[in-house]
Formats: structure tokens, C-alpha cells, sequence
């Protein structure tokens, strides 16, 4: 059971696909590692496991070839979005005990492909903020230190890569959320092109800020979870469908970027100083490889103004659970709603318009280079007792998301990024490598991070047993 926590997704998959192992041997190593781990780290706060072995006998009964992309390979959900049957609780004392009724389209799709749901994965409330705790669950913990924050607001998909609990995992990424706590944890995170993910629509039905996407601990592997979430579905009306790609077949094709820009901040001060210092160290590394290095970046310095307006227009929907339960929500979710509440026709204009001048920016940068290359989080990860960062190289942050700039600068330009190790600090925690790609360059961007990813040379650097 221990050699199957430590191969690979695209490793256990192959075993399935040829039946040397079965998805309920999946499901045993899993139970047993999350029984030895997930105490010191709260990353899987709700199990599925009965649920889970109806559906992996259900796809045993059917021969290899017609399982699916995913063969039977566990699947952890962020727990955000319904799994039919489980609880999902949004990290809200609100839905303290909801047991969702239906699944999300995300997950129908998932199972669908043959993917196995097991567990959801913790969330701050409502994924509002960037570290992982909330009043039903508690905190989750950094694996590399465990006094330290995992970030969020997928940080429980992120721990359970690091640990050994998942080799995919499901996330959502509006501020970085799938970017920050794969830096953080030393792991993978993808944020795609709004649409090539389909998912539940809720409530603000043409939204291209928030979307769904994949984890893992290498590119690979976050290409072959991919694969499996991307496609058109009716009832999201902003879902692309398909054009036939293989992202893993991306990401193996040996395509390498020419010129490559560089840049420590985007921009966007601050950053911590060995935080950029490694980025660069990292780009180093692919000029050393032949590639063109250049330090550039496009204009995004509207990035805060926007989108703390555009941010706060998204949460202004959460006006009736203000209304009818504020004194369960967290001051961030309360002041990020009433921030909503209080703007003007003017500002949201202007913010639109912001952002359409930034998009623009950023596919112009894409006719000089083939990548662009940014520190993920502005910092290392920081104490777990700390609600979010307050202060990097001598700047003060005014509000729970300022830190995050460097990430809502990439989401409000509508380009895909991917989030993959580049070091480690003095103290050995790890770094991300933010991996910036034109609109809808996927493919790009995978077979650009996996260059990447095999240039810097880290090797496997997860599974880890939790480190205090």
C-alpha cells in the first residue's frame, strides 16, 4: 500500500488500464495513509469511503476500456461544490450539516470519466481568503512545517497531495486559489481559461473570474486530472466544449518556448526578496537551457482597484446569507459583501473597463513572448495563526486580499497559469513558479511547465510525512 501512495497518477492509472491493480486497492492505500496522516494536518475533514467503493465496484464490472480517462482513479472534491449524498458544508457553520442531494456538474463529469470521489477537501469559508481554516473544521496545516499555513483556498486539495492522500485533486481559483497553496505545499495547481472547466452555475451565470480546475504533484499528472474535467456542459453556459486536445499528449510533446519573459513582481510590489530571488535563480536555470530570458511584464498596475471592485461585485451575491445569518460569517466574508453593496455603477464601470485594457496587455505581451514567468505567492508560507499576511518588505496590506495581487492579476486577464515548485528557502519551504500562457493556450502552458519542471531538476519532491 505504501508503493502506491508514492507512484505517480499517471502510474496508478496505467496499473488500472491493466489491471495490476484495482480502484479498491486505490481506496484501502488511501484510507489506511489518511488514517497515519491526515490528524497532523487537516486537509480531508469529510470521507466518502462507502460511497466511493459502490462506484468503484460499479466500474469494475465493466471491462478496462470503457471505464473512463480516469480508470477508476480516486478523486478528492474541494469542498465548495455538492457530491451527491455527502456532507458539503461550503466551510460554513450555515451548512454545518447539509448533505448535498445532487452532484455538481463538475463531479458528474468527473465520474463520468471514471474518477472515484472519496473525500472533500477543506476550504476556508466560502474559499474567501487564502489560508485554509474555517469554524466547522478548523485549520489545515502545512506539511513541510505544520505551525505554518497550507494558504487556500484549496489548501486541503494542496496537504493531500503533499502527504500522500491524493495523486489528483479538484480546486477553484478566483484570488489564486489553486496557485497559492500548490506553491505553498510544494505541488501543482492549474488555473485554466474561463470555460474549459464545466460547473454548476449558481448565481452570477456570465462570471469568467471564479473558475474550477485541477491539482497534482507534477505537470504531468495535472494534465492527465485535466484531461478528464475539460468539455462543454448544457448546464453551464459559459462551458467551451472540447476541441479534441490530449494534454497529456501537450505536455509529453517535447515543445520547448524560445524567448521567455521574466518578472519578479509583475509590477505589483512587494515581493519578499528570497521569494524573487529564486524565481530568477529559476529563470537562470532556462537560459543556461538555450531559451531567451528577458525581464518583462505588461501594465496590470489597475490590478488592485479592479479587482477589489470586481472581487467584491462577485461576493455583493451573498447579500441573503448576510441578511439571514451574519452573525455565522467570518469579518472577511462580511466587509468583502458590504464592500459589494456599497458600489456604484461607476466603479463596476470602470473596473470593466480596467480589465478589458489589461487583457489586451497581456495577449500583446504573447506576440514577443512564449511564456511569462512570475513569483506565485509574494512570500514563503507564513504562521498558521495568522488570518493573512499583513506586511511583506516593509509594506502593510489594508485588507485580507491585497497580498494576492500577483495572482488577481493573471485571473482578471483571462490567461491560463500553472503554478509548479522552483525552490526552496533557506528554512526548506517551497517556492512556486507562477507559469503565465496566452488565453486559451493550455496546451502551451503544459508542455511549456513540464520543460520547466524537468530544467529545474527538483525530481519528486512529495510525498512527505508532515514535518512540525
Amino acid at each position: 500500500m505504501t508503493d502506491l501512495i508514492r507512484m505517480t497518477a499517471m502510474e496508478i492509472v496505467a496499473g488500472l488500464r491493466g489491471g495490476a491493480i484495482t480502484p479498491l486497492d486505490c481506496l484501502d492505500a488511501l484510507e489506511r495513509r489518511i488514517a497515519a496522516v491526515n490528524p497532523a494536518v487537516n486537509a480531508l475533514p469529510t470521507l466518502c469511503f462507502e460511497r466511493a467503493r459502490g462506484h468503484a465496484r460499479a466500474l469494475m464490472e465493466k471491462p478496462p476500456a470503457a471505464r473512463g480517462a480516469l480508470a477508476g482513479l480516486p478523486v478528492p472534491i474541494k469542498d465548495l461544490i455538492d457530491v451527491a449524498g455527502v456532507r458539503c458544508t461550503q466551510g460554513s457553520p450555515i451548512f454545518r450539516d447539509r448533505v448535498a442531494e445532487t452532484s455538481d456538474v463538475l463531479v458528474r463529469h468527473l465520474e463520468g470519466r471514471g474518477g472515484v470521489v472519496y473525500a472533500m477537501s477543506n476550504t476556508p469559508e466560502f474559499g474567501a481568503g487564502a489560508h485554509t481554516f474555517n469554524e466547522v473544521f478548523g485549520l489545515t496545516r502545512n506539511p513541510w512545517n505544520t505551525k505554518l499555513s497550507a494558504s487556500g483556498s484549496s489548501g486541503g486539495a494542496a496537504v493531500a497531495l503533499a502527504t500522500g492522500m491524493a495523486w489528483v485533486g479538484h480546486g477553484s481559483d478566483l484570488g489564486g486559489s489553486l496557485r497559492n497553496p500548490a506553491s505553498f505545499c510544494g505541488v501543482t495547481g492549474l488555473r485554466p481559461s474561463p470555460g474549459r472547466v464545466a460547473a454548476t452555475v449558481f448565481s452570477k451565470i456570465d462570471s469568467t473570474l471564479g473558475v474550477e480546475g485541477p491539482m497534482a504533484r507534477n505537470v504531468t499528472d495535472l494534465a492527465l486530472i485535466f484531461d478528464a474535467m475539460v468539455g462543454e456542459e448544457p448546464e453551464d453556459p459559459l462551458s467551451l466544449p472540447s476541441d479534441g486536445t490530449s494534454y497529456v499528449a501537450a505536455a509529453r510533446s517535447g515543445w520547448r518556448p524560445r524567448r521567455i519573459a521574466v518578472s519578479r513582481d509583475l509590477g505589483l510590489p512587494p515581493v519578499d526578496r528570497e521569494v524573487a530571488a529564486l524565481v530568477l535563480a529559476a529563470a537562470g536555470k532556462l537560459a543556461a537551457e538555450g531559451v531567451i530570458v528577458e525581464e518583462a511584464h505588461p501594465d496590470l498596475s489597475e490590478t488592485r482597484d479592479c479587482a477589489q471592485v470586481l472581487r467584491a461585485l462577485a461576493y455583493a451575491n451573498m447579500k441573503p446569507l448576510l441578511d439571514q445569518h451574519r452573525d455565522l460569517l467570518k469579518p472577511e466574508v462580511v466587509w468583502n459583501i458590504e464592500r459589494g453593496l456599497a458600489l456604484t455603477g461607476a466603479e463596476i464601470a470602470r473596473a470593466e473597463a480596467q480589465r478589458g485594457a489589461m487583457v489586451r496587455r497581456m495577449r500583446a505581451v504573447f506576440e514577443t513572448y512564449d511564456l511569462l514567468l512570475c513569483p506565485t505567492t509574494i512570500v514563503p508560507p507564513f504562521p498558521a495563526d495568522q488570518r493573512y499576511v499583513t506586511e511583506c518588505d516593509g509594506v502593510q496590506f489594508s485588507s485580507y486580499v491585497d497580498w494576492l495581487m500577483i495572482v488577481h492579476a493573471v485571473t482578471l486577464t483571462g490567461s491560463p497559469a500553472v503554478s509548479i515548485p522552483c525552490g526552496f528557502t533557506r528554512t526548506g519551504l517551497p517556492v512556486g513558479l507562477q507559469v503565465v500562457a496566452p488565453g486559451r493556450g493550455e496546451a502551451r502552458l503544459f508542455a511549456g511547465a513540464r520543460f520547466i519542471e524537468e530544467a529545474l531538476g527538483l525530481g519528486v519532491i512529495t510525498p512527505i510525512e508532515p514535518r512540525s
